[in-house]
């Protein structure tokens, strides 16, 4: 039978404090009684069932610093109840995985009675936002105290709250023991190891783990074509045409490694249990807008947009803005060239040591230019993105993620295959490549981890003052935590992150058989990458909310075509390079045929190759099973 949390009491005087809400300074205390109320209120009456109470110094008592902070846990049936809502997949004695449920519960692998460890933090948390975006409106026509910020039956308390600036913001708490454990066991030490993922799966959730995952993977993955290069480099330095063999390499190696990791990834979320989790029903995402009405497919009354209306913004508005920012792109590189001509001109001119040094920089402006252009674009693209109005938030991530690779490729790439293909200056694309190549990971430690940890730190001490300052009048621990955390930069998502293995990706697989030092250089900005990145989400950054995943999602997809392009662009150089075209001295029909039947066999070759390699892997333990 199931069980029902009505049947249950679920109510603790004293929790342990998940999630902070954080409301705005002005806040009317009619709308804090009644969020309160809707928090504490059971849920057959339209409430959360959930346990609340403000952040108080010792005596009981809101201090004016923090008299807008508010604190939100549960008891942990009514975390169990919830794990059951949101189909969370659990372990059972018998080894399958299966949705868990309550009436059930004994038939789970270490769940006790007296144990509270069944449930993750990340879980528990997962819950609490779960449970508190599913606030839903009855028979409100309006938040009380606040009658521009409308409601209607159905609509998410907590997003309205969000987007009327009702609710500053609303963050989960760092567990300071278990996080020293993590850190213990992750980055406080350098040492080439494989990273705790599963212990970041439990504290940071499944999606925060596969991109740990996946960057440790790729990481690994590249080591081998950095094994390769280095000989390769040193032994031909000057003999640019000699990278046959090494393309040859690259062909292969770019659609294995893919293939690989889907296998290694989809045996990670089984044991997660995430890869049979079912997935839930989308709600539209909070910035959608339009005419209120009922949707046709759940019934529900909710904002209505016409699709022709997204349609014609998408093609009549965005698509032209993104192609003139690619002409503006293709406009900065042709002057880029000229800075190029320029400096070579002035060093065969003089031929000095420092013209030499000279031939250098218009590489670096350029990349330094390439960063700046990328990061402005994605602005322009996540407000281009929002103004389309789309309903579902992975509707919004697609088409973000669609404009934001087609820029960044033609960006970061445009320049080299014109230099390969247009040009055919292989001395000028080694040196172009490796200077875009190390001056954006440079770039990228630096505003992405040195820059926010030295904010982060300088903020630490002020909080200590204030907390010194008012010791006598507070619990000066769980203070300290809440005030500094409320303080953090908040975690944006994976996105970043992505995007530059995606772009180092494209540097590696498409053109590093003519630097063949790339590989090394990705190797070594990944393994400061993971250290960098590591202290960023347990010291710089608030702690994200887990979210359930089963995949890397569109980052797959998109890996894929940058192999696919890898694939081209190689036989494409193998064709042109002096050997292959020794062979066909007399007709190039015959050249262009064998290229092309290459480039079709190679998936094939891939496809058949990643079972071997995926069995040598798994034979030396590197895909872990544990």
């Amino acid at each position: 039978m199931k069980v029902t949390l009505s049947a249950l009491d679920t109510h603790e005087s004293s929790f342990t404090p998940l999630v902070v809400i954080e409301l705005a300074q002005d806040v009317k205390e009619e709308t804090k009684e009644w969020l309160k109320n809707r928090i504490i209120t059971k849920k057959k009456d339209g409430g959360a069932q959930l346990s609340f109470r403000p952040l108080l110094n010792k005596y009981e008592k809101e201090t004016l610093e923090n008299q807008n902070l508010y604190l939100v846990g549960a008891s942990k049936i009514r975390l169990l109840l919830g794990a059951e809502a949101v189909g969370l997949v659990k372990e059972c004695s018998d080894n399958t995985m299966r949705a868990f449920t309550y009436g059930t519960r004994h038939s789970f692998r270490d769940f006790d009675d007296d144990n509270n460890d069944f449930l993750s933090m990340a879980e528990r948390q997962f819950i609490i936002k779960h449970e508190l975006e599913n606030l839903r409106a009855r028979d409100e026509k309006m938040i009380p105290g606040y009658p521009q910020a409308k409601l209607y039956p159905g609509k998410s308390l907590l997003r309205r709250l969000l987007t009327s600036g009702i609710v500053v913001q609303v963050f989960p708490l760092h567990d300071n023991e278990a996080l020293k454990k993590l850190e213990d066991t992750w980055y406080t030490r350098f040492t080439l190891k494989f990273q705790p993922i599963d212990r970041i799966r439990g504290y940071f959730g499944e999606t925060i783990a596969l991109y740990f995952g996946f960057l440790e993977y790729f990481t690994f993955a590249l080591i081998p074509m950095a094994i390769i290069g280095l000989p390769y480099y040193l032994f031909a330095w000057e003999d640019y045409d000699k990278y046959v063999i090494f393309a040859s390499f690259n062909l292969i190696w770019s659609t294995v490694i893919l293939e690989v990791w889907k296998r290694g990834c989809a045996s990670m979320t089984y044991r997660w249990g995430t890869l049979v989790m079912k997935r839930k029903f989308e709600e539209p995402r909070p910035g959608y807008h339009g005419v209120l009405g009922i949707n046709p497919v759940t019934g529900r009354e909710e904002p209505l947009y016409p699709s022709y209306k997204r349609q014609l913004r998408i093609y009549l508005v965005s698509l032209p803005f993104v192609c003139l920012c690619l002409y503006f792109s293709l406009f900065v590189m042709m002057i880029y060239f000229d800075m190029e001509a320029w400096a070579l001109g002035l060093h065969e001119d003089s031929g000095s040591e420092w013209t030499s040094i000279l031939l250098y920089v218009p590489s670096i402006i350029y990349a330094i230019v390439i960063e700046i252009m990328n990061r402005l674009y994605r602005y322009a693209a996540e407000f281009l993105t929002s103004w389309e109005n789309h309903r579902l938030e992975s509707a919004y991530q697609n088409h973000l993620i669609l404009k934001v690779l087609v820029f960044n490729f033609l960006n970061c790439f445009a320049s080299l295959f014109y230099i390969a293909f247009v040009l055919r200056d292989m001395k000028l694309l080694r040196q172009s490549l490796a200077t875009l190549l190390i001056t954006s990971q440079i770039l990228n430690q630096i505003v992405e981890s040195l820059l926010p940890y030295w904010l982060q730190k300088k903020h630490h001490v002020q909080v200590k003052k204030k907390v010194e300052a008012l010791k006598a009048d507070i619990d000066a621990t769980l203070y300290e935590q809440v005030v500094l955390e409320k303080e953090m930069g908040t975690y944006l998502g994976t996105f970043d992150d992505y995007l530059e293995l995606f772009l180092q990706f494209g540097y590696v697989s498409l053109f590093s058989c003519v630097y063949p030092l790339a590989a090394a250089f990705a190797v070594l900005n990944n393994l400061t990458e993971v250290n960098s990145d590591a202290l960023k989400m347990c010291r710089v950054l608030k702690r994200p909310f887990s979210e359930p995943s089963a995949s890397i999602g569109v980052w797959q997809l998109a890996f894929e075509t940058m192999s696919v392009i890898s694939v081209v662009t190689n036989c494409a150089l193998i064709g042109m390079s002096p050997q292959v075209n020794a062979l066909f001295p007399e007709s190039k029909t015959d050249l262009v045929l064998i290229v092309v039947a290459v480039e079709v066999t190679n998936p094939i070759m891939g496809f058949h190759l990643q079972d071997l390699i995926s069995t040598l892997l798994c034979t030396t333990g590197f895909m872990r099973t544990e």
